[in-house]
């Protein structure tokens, strides 16, 4: 017994299991897997809790892979449903390499092309069904998928399917498949909407929470830098990459538009063309899979999307992960930030944010429970001026979160003034305040540390 205690041989999983299981290089059982595995081999509903990067993927493929074991029939007996069509690619490439030395058949249903492909697939028998809840019910209605045979039905992501709106289809297929079946949730979150979910979707699951609810890893390194402007923002990346500080990197935007803005900004005159690429909604479903696998493959060394790419896509060795934009949904905070520092590898978290981000950052801390270390702007990075149109946004923005937070409030954004950011000072410098602050500035001015002096300027 001690000779496979702590490692997959205390699972008793078939040969062909374990031969893949060496193969992929995994010899240490995760936390996730050691709780996880033995309860779906009983048949349990189970409710995992557990950050990106953990290894949840194996921990219910393996159980699973072991109660299909080989094909058989024609109709599926397996029903894993992802939030995105990239980590449904990564799912079910996770279930070939597992099931390599098995004969299980498998098909990955996702929207963004034509389903011819994936019916034929069906049609020829199928005993895994990995799907973006959208794509099966689609084909679940034209009749190209039976599901009088379903066993196991998994829900990956469970959190954000639930912010991208896919409830609606969730409770649908609830509706059509067998009652009497096993059922697993997977969430890095655990909101009350999730919460309520696994009321609705689970039966005396048990509980699995290998760390708390919303907390980063800890082999990633978090710091974060207070801007005055977006184009400050692309100064700084700038920096960062002709230092050399940065290698391997996601950069995350809130919308394509700024994606495309940074690509634009960064692409020829900081990155080679071919090392960086933007990925996002507008981009073909073609384009997206092929620069996530060259940024899997090393072949880019830049990737810039939108939270698209935020969960659960395990691409090995990203040193950095960049928040250009501070997200909006906080939770993402924790997913973006998960892509590096995976299988105990040391990664780091940048995030720039600007006086109308303060307030999102704030919730943000409350939900990972720690302060995110502020650092210095480098006194090589320009300070840009700030566009009156741009300056105007972010203030209104602030009335709008203050008026969210106290609905009597009346609104004075133009009362504000805008904010001097945090730079490092060269060596015999003035102390801070000296001769450098205007008068009556404003407090949220003192707390980044702008001045009129160095905007526009290189320090």
């Amino acid at each position: 017994m001690e000779e496979i205690e702590n490692t997959f041989e205390q699972f008793e999983l078939n040969r062909q299991l374990l031969n893949a299981v060496a193969d992929a290089g995994y010899t240490i059982p995760t936390p996730i897997q050691q709780k996880t595995i033995p309860l779906t081999l009983q048949g349990h509903d189970v409710l995992g809790i557990a950050q990106t990067g953990t290894g949840k993927t194996a921990a219910y493929l393996l159980p699973i892979l072991m109660k299909v074991k080989y094909a058989q029939g024609k109709l599926p007996r397996c029903l894993i449903f992802a939030p995105t069509r990239e980590l449904v690619i990564q799912i079910d490439k996770a279930v070939g390499e597992l099931a390599k030395y098995t004969d299980i058949r498998h098909v990955a249903l996702y929207g963004g092309l034509g389903p011819k492909t994936q019916i034929e697939a069906i049609q020829a028998g199928v005993d895994i069904i990995v799907s973006t809840p959208g794509r099966f019910m689609d084909l679940y209605l034209r009749g190209e998928i039976g599901v009088k045979d379903i066993k196991v039905m998994i829900l990956d992501e469970a959190d954000k399917m639930m912010d991208m709106g896919f409830m609606p289809q969730i409770r649908s297929i609830l509706e059509v498949i067998p009652r009497k079946r096993q059922n697993l949730l997977f969430s890095a979150t655990f909101p009350e909407k999730v919460e309520k979910l696994s009321y609705e979707f689970l039966e005396f699951p048990t509980r699995i929470e290998v760390s708390p609810q919303a907390t980063t890893a800890e082999t990633v390194k978090q710091r974060m830098f207070a801007v005055p402007n977006m184009q400050t923002k692309i100064n700084i990346l700038a920096y960062l990459f002709k230092t050399g500080e940065i290698q391997k990197t996601i950069i995350f935007t809130r919308s394509k538009d700024v994606a495309d803005k940074v690509f634009d900004a960064l692409k020829g005159p900081v990155i080679a063309k071919g090392d960086i690429r933007v990925i996002h909604a507008n981009k073909g479903q073609n384009t997206r899979i092929n620069s996530m696998d060259a940024f899997r493959e090393g072949d880019v060394k830049v990737l810039i999307s939108t939270d698209v790419a935020a969960r659960g896509i395990d691409i090995q060795n990203v040193s950095h992960v960049i928040n250009f934009d501070v997200p909006l949904i906080y939770e993402d905070y924790v997913h973006r930030i998960g892509r590096t520092g995976r299988a105990n590898n040391i990664g780091e978290a940048i995030t720039f944010l600007t006086i109308a981000e303060e307030y999102h950052i704030k919730k943000i801390e409350k939900i990972i429970r720690m302060e995110i270390p502020r650092e210095l702007i480098p006194l090589d990075v320009e300070i840009a001026p700030t566009p009156f149109d741009e300056n105007q946004a972010m203030l209104l923005e602030i009335d709008n979160q203050r008026k969210k937070e106290d609905p009597t409030f009346k609104g004075a954004f133009h009362e504000k003034k805008h904010p001097r950011p945090i730079v490092k000072k060269k060596a015999g410098s003035a102390k801070s305040g000296s001769g450098s602050s205007s008068k009556g500035s404003s407090s949220s001015s003192k707390k980044y540390g702008f001045s009129k002096s160095n905007k526009g300027s290189k320090r």
